[in-house]
This record gives structure tokens, sequence and C-alpha cells, in this order.
């Protein structure tokens, strides 16, 4: 009996020095598992799309969720509290890198570590947002791609569908950076056209019935930024200025198919997959995020809702025609 124990022992010591020394020729020790967190504000189509695009890019690129990498994605539900419990889980587990997608959540992860790499998607100016030195060279642990808009050219086509309008409308969240940073952009545009701006302003979605209906009595067409709360809040939106005829020009494609009526707008998908890449090189040691600059779309798209369009009385000019869709 003792020898028969014996045997079982030394076999299975056996087994698993043998498992070890496999662990370690292969490369695939879970020691080289690296660990991704993405921190999400809030959900809504643009930064659904951005994540979809980050991970695609890991993927292509090698990095399977699930064998050589674990991403954890958490989503803040616009929570401030939420994103800040969320960051102290990323910095407890350690985690190689995380995918920031939105301003807030950017600023929140980037308050808790200065050693975890960041790279942020559907932030509209870093500088801005204090995450930065300078967006050529920034400086610190964060990097990542900016979703600015063409706001001067979406002003202009928001003149070219509604050619009568004399004062334009803007609402913003107060509590965004990015947003103040549109909307300024928007009021110069604007008034450089000879029209009137007038804006309201929200600091929660409970505001956005509220405000939206102030600002339909005062214009004659809206501009929306890439607001994250206005972007999760487009029903109410699409509600309120389908019933007074108003025309919502939006910052991004998103919003157009939740009840806007038009954009010249970046890709989303395209902008968290070029954010993936730059992730993919600071996970292979090749780049660190203090000297990546950060990096913008390479192109923009027309978007127009034909359904909005109908139902608000906007014809649509013969040679943006192609870019109408049925929502």
């Amino acid at each position: 009996m003792k020898k028969t124990v014996t045997f079982i022992i030394t076999t299975a010591l056996v087994i698993a020095m043998v498992l070890m020394m496999m662990a370690g020729c292969t490369g695939k020790g879970s020691s080289d598992v690296k660990k991704v967190g993405i921190i999400q504000y809030v959900e809504h189509i643009a930064l659904d799309s951005a994540r979809e695009g980050f991970i695609d890019a890991l993927e292509d690129n090698g990095y399977i969720d699930g064998e050589n990498i674990e991403i954890d994605v958490q989503n803040a539900q616009a929570d401030q509290s939420n994103l800040s419990t969320i960051s102290d889980r990323f910095v407890a587990n350690k985690v190689d890198l995380v995918l920031a997608i939105a301003t807030p959540a950017a600023q929140s992860i980037a308050g808790k570590t200065k050693d975890i790499p960041i790279v942020g998607t559907a932030i509209t100016d870093y500088e801005a947002a204090k995450l930065v030195e300078s967006n050529e060279a920034p400086g610190g642990n964060v990097t990542g791609t900016t979703d600015m808009n063409p706001i001067k050219e979406q002003i202009d086509l928001l003149v070219k569908l509604v050619p009568d309008a004399k004062t334009v409308g803007v609402i913003y969240t107060s509590s965004e950076d990015n947003s103040i940073v549109q909307a300024a952009i928007a009021k110069e545009a604007i008034e450089a056209l000879g029209l009137t701006y007038t804006e309201v302003t929200i600091t929660s979605s409970n505001d956005v019935q509220q405000a939206i209906q102030s600002l339909v009595e005062k214009c004659d067409a809206i501009y929306l930024p890439t607001d994250n709360v206005l972007a999760s809040s487009m029903p109410i939106i699409s509600g309120v200025t389908i019933e007074s005829k108003t025309p919502v020009i939006c910052g991004e494609a998103g919003m157009v198919s939740s009840g806007g009526l038009a954009t010249l707008g970046i890709d989303y998908y395209d902008l968290g997959y070029k954010t993936g890449l730059m992730a993919v090189k600071i996970l292979k040691g090749e780049a660190e995020p203090a000297t990546m600059p950060i990096e913008s779309a390479d192109k923009f798209e027309f978007a127009i809702n034909g359904t909005v369009a109908r139902a608000i009385g906007i014809e649509i000019p013969e040679d943006l025609a192609e870019y109408v869709v049925e929502y």
C-alpha cells in the first residue's frame, strides 16, 4: 500500500513539473495574460461602437479575450460614483491598460493612477479636460483619440437644410468639458454666419425634457454637440422636436439614427479601432502614452434621417439625397 501511494504522489509531481515546463516553453503561462479594463461613461450608440471597434482591433492583432487577454468591461451609467468605484477596481486589480470611453470616464481613472497606461476615445479635447500636457506630447500615462467634430461644417449643413433659420439653439451638459468646448465653437460659427445664438444647459438627463421644450420656443433649428447625456436622451429630444417641427443637427450619426435630422460626423467604430491599434503598441511595449500624440478621425460622413425629414417638412437637396436613410 505504501509503494502504491508513493507511486501516485511521485507521478503527480512529475506531471505537475512537466506542465510547468510546457507553460514556460510556450510562453502562455498565466503571467502572460494581459488584463485590460474598459470604463465606459454611459451606454449609447456612439460609445458602444467605439468599444466594439477597440476590442476588434485587439483581436485582429492577436489579443483574444479569454485566451491571452482578459477584458473587463464596466459601464458607469452616467453616474460619477460608479466611475470612481470602477476606477478603484481597475487600480486594485493592477490591470495592464485601461480604455476610457468619454471624457468623464478618462478623468475618473486618470485621477486614480499615474502608472497604468490609459487610452481614451470619444473625448473631444484632452488638453481642456486636463488629461494631457498637450495633444502633441501628452507627457503622462494618458493618450488616445479625439472625436472632435467638424463643427463649422455641421453648422453649414444646418444652414443648407434650413436656409430660413434666423436663430439657432444649442443645448449641452454644463459639467461635460467636451460639450463646453463644442458649444463655444458652435457659437462662433453660428454668429459668423450672421445668425442669432441661444443656449440652454442641463446638469443631468432629468433636465432634458424641460430644457428642450424651452429651447424649441426660442429658435428655428437646434445644434446638438456630441454630449453623452443628450446622446442617451435622444428619444426625449426627438419627441419634442418632431412635434414642434424643429430641425436638429447632431454631432454624430448615432444621434441621427435615434431621432435627429442630420450630421456630418465621424465613424465611432473606426475611431475605437484606431484607439485599439494604439493600445496594441502599448501592450507590446513598442510605445508609451507619454510620447504618443492624440490621434483623430480620418474621414467624415453625412447621415440624414429621411423619416424625421418628412415628419418635420424638410426637403433634402439632391446632392445629399444619397445619404438619406429611413430609420
